[in-house]
C-alpha cells in the first residue's frame, strides 16, 4: 500500500491548521516581498529555519520573501532528520492545509538517492516550509531531501547530485536548506556564535562553516543542508550569503537564558 500523499504530521502544532488562519498567517509573514536583500532574481536559495510559527515564522518568511513571487520551477527542499534516519527522498506530493504541494518525481528519480516516504512522515524540517511554498509559489513543485549524515562529504556528495539533476531535467530549481541555529543557550551566547558560524557563509566557504561550528559547539541543526545548499549553488555561479535577519525564540517568549537562534539568509 504506497501513500500518494504526505499528510501534515505537525499541523495544529508547529503552524495553524486552520486555512485561513494560516494564509493570514504567512501572508503577514512574507510581508510585501519588497525586502532589501537578495535580488529576486538572482537568489539561487535561502536558509530558514523550522521551529513553530510564533517563533521562527517571520524569518522563514523574510527568507522567502527574497525569492521574489513568480517562481514556477522545483524547490529542491534540504533538511535534516530529527529521527536520526538515513538520508532519502520523497517523490509524492506533500499536503498542506493551503492546499497540496506537488513533488517532482523526475528530479527526484535523477538524484539516484534513496526514496523513503515513511521516513518523511513525521520529520517537521521540511513540512513547515511547505506553507510558504504553496502561499508564495503555487505553481512550484518540491523535491524533499532529509539529510541523516551531515559531514562534509555528505554535503559535497549531495550538493554534486542536485546540480547533475538540475542539468538533466533542465529546470530551474530554488534551494531551501532548512536549519535553526543554537539550541537552548543564554542569547548573548547564541548570538555571538551564530553569527560567527554564518560569516563563513559570506564567500560561501563552507570549510570555514563547518571549523568554525566545530570550534564553538554551535548546536546548529541543519549545517549540512547549509553547506549542501551553498556547494550546490555555488557550482551553479552564486558567489555570496546575505543575512537577512537573526533573530532569537527570547524576542518572542522573554526567557533570554535558553534561546534558539534563526536566521534568514539569500545565497546569490
Amino acid at each position: 500500500m504506497g501513500m500518494k500523499l504526505r499528510s501534515c504530521s505537525v499541523a495544529g502544532q508547529f503552524y495553524p491548521r486552520d486555512p485561513h488562519h494560516l494564509e493570514q498567517l504567512v501572508a503577514g509573514y512574507l510581508g510585501t516581498g519588497d525586502e532589501p536583500g537578495g535580488a529576486a532574481g538572482g537568489v539561487r536559495g535561502i536558509v530558514a529555519p523550522h521551529a513553530g510559527y510564533p517563533y521562527s515564522g517571520a524569518v522563514a518568511g523574510r527568507a522567502f520573501a527574497s525569492l521574489g513571487q513568480d517562481f514556477a520551477g522545483t524547490f529542491v527542499l534540504v533538511g535534516p532528520s530529527h529521527r536520526g534516519y538515513l538520508t532519502c527522498a520523497s517523490a509524492i506530493p506533500g499536503e498542506t492545509p493551503v492546499g497540496i504541494v506537488d513533488a517532482d518525481a523526475a528530479f527526484v528519480g535523477e538524484l539516484g538517492i534513496t526514496v523513503d516516504e515513511f521516513s518523511h512522515q513525521g520529520e517537521h524540517s521540511l513540512e513547515v516550509q511547505m506553507p510558504f511554498i504553496k502561499y508564495r509559489f503555487p505553481r512550484a513543485r518540491i523535491a524533499p531531501v532529509m539529510m541523516g549524515d551531515q559531514g562534509p562529504r555528505q554535503a559535497a556528495d549531495l550538493a554534486a547530485r542536485i546540480v547533475k539533476a538540475q542539468e538533466r531535467t533542465g529546470r530551474e530549481i530554488r534551494i531551501v536548506a532548512s536549519s535553526d541555529f543554537s539550541h537552548y543557550v543564554p542569547e548573548e551566547v547564541a548570538k555571538k556564535d551564530d553569527l560567527y558560524a554564518i560569516g563563513a557563509l559570506g564567500t560561501l566557504d563552507t570549510a570555514e562553516f563547518y571549523r568554525r561550528v566545530a570550534e564553538r559547539g554551535v548546536s546548529a541543526c541543519g549545517y549540512g543542508p547549509i553547506a549542501t545548499l551553498c556547494l550546490a549553488a555555488r557550482a551553479q555561479g552564486a558567489t555570496r550569503g546575505e543575512l537577512l535577519v537573526y533573530r532569537t525564540s527570547g524576542d518572542m517568549t522573554g526567557d533570554h537564558e535558553q534561546v534558539v537562534g534563526y536566521a534568514a539568509i539569500a545565497v546569490v
